[in-house]
């Protein structure tokens, strides 16, 4: 596996989580949902003019600095009053990563989404996790195990998180009911995918917790996979594969977890039977090899700092620390653009290699990049890497 990546630094950190208003989270959401607003854009929108409301009235000038032909579309407050009231009539939370209940594990991750929605029991987010994900076709065997570390794992302290799929996340869901399971879903939580595990997906929604960043009654689309499995390496502290074919969406998930610096587990498997292929691939590739629970604890105890073999987690969610709100940063100039743009290309880059070549501050680079965003005219993957749009608006 790849080495782990540090946290990236930012010029200005997130605010410290807060109680929001109704008037707040419906700015808020109207700002998630216009065009061309992604995670980092949402989270420096937030960051440079002090909320969502001050946000939403600048977007337009912004868009067209960075050189948009036609205007913006924001979404109408009408909308996000439907969305909040349509989560609130299938008992679905909203939170946001700027205020309290977002799950801080999450939020520390590169360009967490800026919005869940949650259903069930919402202190399950605040203890530590770790899921245990893997083959739709699996074997008798590989659901017999997947029960045995669900439970053991949930005896040791960790509430299980999955996909709710069909095969071995089904198996880690019902182990792990009881005592603490998370299902993150691809689309809204009212909308039941795969059909057969509508009488589980009620059950979790009630004594578990589901989770999606998706509006409600939206049916999942294939692109919402992916994002789905980031989450769910994003909410851990490591994951654990159960059997995974050569090509399989259990390892995407896994690359995820590599990249976000979660610790990646696989359980190995005969060589000639394809659902082995890729976990024994993860192992090849630095992956821990495990076959019991304790190979696992092992490795996450020194992590989290807990010496006893259960681990105690009460009180231990950590506390946010009150930031001073810088003023807003000075718009691009049009030298600053053509700069930024100069420095741009078809393939990634990230954004201190920016900064160095055209010898501008992190923070004007910044403020650029946002600007040419809400324009349509880069793409972001993750927090730093940014490419330009093979087709611009």
């Amino acid at each position: 596996m790849a080495p782990k990546p540090d946290q990236p630094e930012l010029f200005n950190p997130s605010p410290p989580p807060s109680e929001l208003s109704d008037e707040e989270r419906i700015a808020c959401l109207r700002l998630i949902r216009s065009e061309n607003v992604g995670p980092v854009t949402f989270r420096d929108l937030i960051n440079y003019y002090g909320g969502a409301a001050k946000a939403l009235e600048i977007l337009p000038t912004l868009s067209r600095r960075g050189g948009s032909g036609r205007p913006i579309r924001i979404c109408p407050k009408a909308d996000a009053e439907r969305e909040l009231a349509a989560a609130a009539r299938i008992g679905a939370t909203p939170f946001l990563t700027v205020e309290h209940g977002y799950p801080q594990v999450l939020a520390g991750i590169e360009a967490p989404p800026p919005m869940l929605y949650v259903k069930g029991d919402l202190n399950l987010l605040k203890r530590p996790s770790i899921a245990i994900v893997g083959s739709r076709q699996s074997s008798a065997a590989g659901m017999q195990l997947t029960r045995l570390f669900a439970s053991q794992l949930a005896e040791a302290g960790f509430v299980i998180v999955s996909g709710l799929a069909r095969g071995i996340d089904k198996a880690a869901h019902d182990a792990s009911l009881g005592s603490g399971t998370i299902a993150v879903v691809a689309g809204g939580i009212d909308w039941v995918y795969p059909p057969e595990h509508a009488e589980l997906q009620a059950r979790i929604g009630t004594e578990g917790c589901l989770v999606t960043e998706r509006p409600p009654g939206l049916k999942p689309r294939d692109k919402d996979f992916p994002r789905r499995n980031r989450i769910i390496a994003g909410l851990v502290y490591g994951v654990v594969i159960i059997e995974a074919a050569a090509r399989s969406g259990t390892l995407v998930t896994a690359r995820y977890a590599n990249e976000l610096g979660r610790e990646v587990f696989a359980v190995p498997g005969h060589p000639l039977d394809p659902r082995a292929e890729g976990t024994n691939r993860l192992i090849k590739q630095g992956a821990t090899l495990v076959t019991e629970v304790s190979d696992i604890i092992e490795v996450l105890r020194p992590i989290l700092g807990i010496e006893e073999r259960r681990f105690d987690f009460t009180d231990r969610e950590p506390q946010p620390t009150a930031l001073p709100s810088p003023p807003a940063p000075e718009m691009a100039s049009e030298d600053v653009l053509n700069a930024v743009l100069t420095a741009l290309g078809p393939a990634p880059v990230a954004t201190d290699a920016i900064a160095r070549q055209t010898g501008l501050n992190v923070q004007a680079v910044q403020v650029a990049l946002l600007e040419l965003d809400l324009a349509g005219r880069i793409e972001r993957q993750g927090q730093s890497l940014v490419a330009l749009k093979a087709t611009a608006i």
